[in-house]
């Protein structure tokens, strides 16, 4: 009876001991959530956070908060008494299976690391890149955030950005507003052109510098096909092209020529 005791009484005592630590570890994870959401706060409001590029913020908050984590498990295998020395033998002994595990997750990783040094774009530009387009909310340490025009969310991996052909509608400060027109075959050319150039000169948005372009460009047996061409402001893209297909169409019809149209062009901003 005294072995069954003994034996009883240690397991009791492994309990109490093991209880405490859970508990403690419990805590632990607690009040660090609560102190890295704190500290990851006064990150983001720091003056010197503040005059980082959005891009650079947006990254460094990912890895601060990482960062934070990875040391609050480690002070949670610590206080549950799990000897250090044991998990860096475990994880050295499992690193070969992790890795091959995480080959996806780490390119994200090594993909957004290369999108910050390289910066083929930045927060609030608007991309086409990996079949996806939209404006860039956030490039975190895995994965970058667009929204598109009618706000919908796309999460798009890291590592597919950095292996696909990326075009940045935003990066320059001018754009060119391409659009075709088409009338019948029997109207003065020179007439439709002078008109084009006309609405496109009235147009405040439309650079002067490159002058606004009209020529024509093709046609059927039935009609002719101009094409117009005008500069603009990036921020100003879309005013400006359908200002123009609005102002030039009722422009030629004012103007009694026949069969006035537009071919959209396909192409996204």
């Amino acid at each position: 009876m005294g072995d069954v005791s003994n034996i009883i009484k240690g397991l009791q005592d492994l309990c109490v001991n093991a209880g405490g630590k859970i508990v403690l570890a419990l805590l632990v994870f607690i009040i660090g959530r609560i102190i890295i959401g704190k500290l990851v706060d006064m990150v983001r409001r720091g003056k010197a956070f503040e005059k980082m590029d959005p891009t650079v913020r947006s990254f460094m908050t990912n890895f601060v908060n990482v960062a934070l984590y990875v040391i609050l498990v480690i002070s949670i295998i610590s206080v549950l008494g799990v000897p250090m020395a044991s998990v860096i033998t475990v994880l050295a002994s499992a690193g070969v299976a992790v890795g091959l595990a995480l080959q996806g997750a780490l390119s994200n990783l090594a993909g957004g690391i290369m999108l910050l040094v390289f910066r083929p774009f930045n927060v609030g530009d608007y991309v086409n890149a990996a079949g996806e387009e939209g404006v860039v909310k956030e490039i975190a340490l895995l994965y970058t955030v667009l929204t598109t025009t009618d706000n919908k969310r796309i999460i798009v991996p890291n590592g597919s950005l950095m292996n696909a052909n990326v075009t940045n509608f935003s990066a320059e400060e001018t754009r060119r507003v391409d659009l075709t027109f088409s009338c019948a075959k029997g109207e003065d050319i020179q007439k439709v052109q002078d008109i084009m150039i006309s609405v496109m000169n009235r147009n405040e948005k439309v650079l002067k510098d490159p002058a606004p372009f009209a020529q024509i460009s093709g046609g059927t047996n039935e009609a002719m096909e101009f094409t117009v061409r005008a500069w603009c402001a990036t921020a100003d893209y879309w005013d400006v092209y359908f200002g123009l297909i609005q102002k030039i169409a009722e422009a030629l019809g004012a103007a009694g020529v026949q069969a006035p149209a537009v071919r959209v062009i396909t192409e996204t901003k």
